[in-house]
């Protein structure tokens, strides 16, 4: 366990970024009026990529990322943070590859070209 006097100050910060990132991302969707359901992609109505969309094409998967980030520095422990690593991983493999897949068939060229100038993450 390690602590440090910036801990709760750093804590703090992850979790309003995580929560901003979050709630952008929720707004967007509802300004667009197409699914938020990470598991039926294929009933997306819209292809988002403006406002958080932007900047990342997962901005959900980031906001949870950055509270997974602060939940293991809260903890103060080390290994904590290898599970923010395996959350990169596992979401990657196993939830975005699979919803890429389904707006790339559902949204054609241009899905391809927002892939080629938004990051997946950040």
């Amino acid at each position: 366990s390690y602590h440090f006097s910036e801990q709760k100050v750093l804590v703090l910060v992850l979790l309003l970024m995580g929560t901003m990132v979050f709630l952008a991302a929720v707004f967007a969707f509802i300004k667009a009026r197409t699914t938020l359901d990470p598991v039926s992609p294929e009933r997306a109505s819209r292809l988002i990529t403006a406002g958080i969309f932007r900047w990342s094409r997962n901005p959900i998967y980031l906001a949870m990322l950055l509270w997974l980030m602060a939940w293991a520095i809260w903890l103060g422990n080390y290994l904590a943070l290898v599970f923010a690593g395996t959350f990169i991983w596992y979401m990657t493999q196993f939830q975005i590859r699979t919803e890429e897949d389904a707006l790339e068939r559902k949204f054609g060229e241009d899905y391809q070209r927002y892939r080629e100038r938004t990051r997946r993450w950040i």
